[in-house]
């Protein structure tokens, strides 16, 4: 593995889920595996469980890990090829990534879309520039269209959670919230779940809250969610804006957040969120607090499918 920017770079899904689920069970069985190596962990938006599980893992694989937020601590960088600084930017890309090459043996980046225009945020330039200039492996903590760790984590909770031999009904459902959010997560969960190919696998959603064919392409897509909801084993619930009218915000009906009422056609679902997530907004007390909720888990497990790319990685460059 070169580099972690989307599924397509993770090769075989269950033998990588295989992995961190064996580091789960023993997590420092490779502790010495990346001694003397540094990661960095570049932050251009905030960040809680990405940033912590992907410290703790790097350490259960005997790495140093250097945190940066750039936000806060650093110069805004300038990512356009040829552009005149004369504006809010201080250092271009260019000299600031080779650099980061210099000090880390991988670096780790969170990027976010500007939610303005669509064609800037979809060309991913943020984590391509790294990629270009840094010279070393870029782990993508996020990014402007994908969070590919998250969805390598939401695989391995279901993998973990799911014991019967038919393929489970998964749905992911959008819910309402108080501001426009990326289509990110509901992306990469939707280009993960069809690569993986091993659930029915359904999307809900208000009309024109429709997702990038590119990432949706091999599910069903339903617009009653009470319908689409039957019979689901898991629940996945998270908000997006809208992807055509790019980060506009058309519908917030508060009918389409989660409640227990919406479980009682289900089998018995589970309900996934990657977190963090607006109480009463996007998903009830009633649901979070409940047995349902496996969010927790999902958060737990967010270290260990750290902690398998990290070693893919690691594995490579020795």
């Amino acid at each position: 593995m070169k580099n972690f920017i989307s599924v397509h770079d993770i090769g075989n899904i269950d033998a990588m889920v295989e992995k961190a689920m064996g580091y789960k069970a023993d997590p420092l069985k490779d502790r010495t595996l990346g001694a003397d190596m540094r990661v960095g962990l570049l932050f251009l938006n905030p960040s809680m469980r990405t940033r912590l599980s992907t410290q703790v893992a790097a350490a259960n694989l005997g790495m140093e890990a250097i945190v940066f937020n750039i936000d806060k601590e650093g110069w805004k960088l300038e990512f356009e090829e040829g552009a005149i600084m004369s504006g809010n930017t201080v250092e271009h890309i260019k000299d600031a990534a080779p650099i980061m090459g210099a000090y880390f043996d991988i670096l780790c980046i969170r990027t976010f879309p500007s939610l303005v225009n669509k064609q800037d945020d979809y060309s991913e330039l943020f984590i391509n520039q790294f990629i270009k200039y840094a010279g070393i492996p870029i782990v993508s903590l996020e990014s402007a269209t994908l969070h590919p760790l998250q969805s390598f984590t939401d695989i391995i909770t279901i993998r973990e959670t799911f014991r019967e031999t038919r393929k489970p009904r998964i749905v992911l459902t959008w819910a309402p919230h108080i501001k426009p959010i990326p289509q990110c997560v509901g992306n990469s969960f939707a280009q993960w779940i069809n690569a993986w190919g091993q659930a029915d696998f359904v999307i809900t959603h208000p009309e024109d809250y429709e997702l990038d064919t590119a990432f949706t392409n091999g599910a069903t897509i339903e617009y009653d969610q009470e319908k689409a909801l039957e019979g689901a084993d898991y629940i996945y619930v998270k908000n997006w804006s809208s992807y055509t009218d790019y980060g506009k915000v058309f519908c917030n009906d508060s009918s389409w957040m989660l409640t227990r009422e919406h479980l009682e056609n289900t089998n018995n679902a589970r309900v996934m969120h990657c977190l963090p997530v607006r109480r009463n907004v996007e998903l009830s007390d009633e649901i979070l607090d409940s047995p349902s909720s496996i969010v927790n888990l999902q958060a737990t497990n967010r270290v260990w499918a750290a902690q398998a790319v990290l070693a893919e990685i690691v594995h490579a460059i020795n």
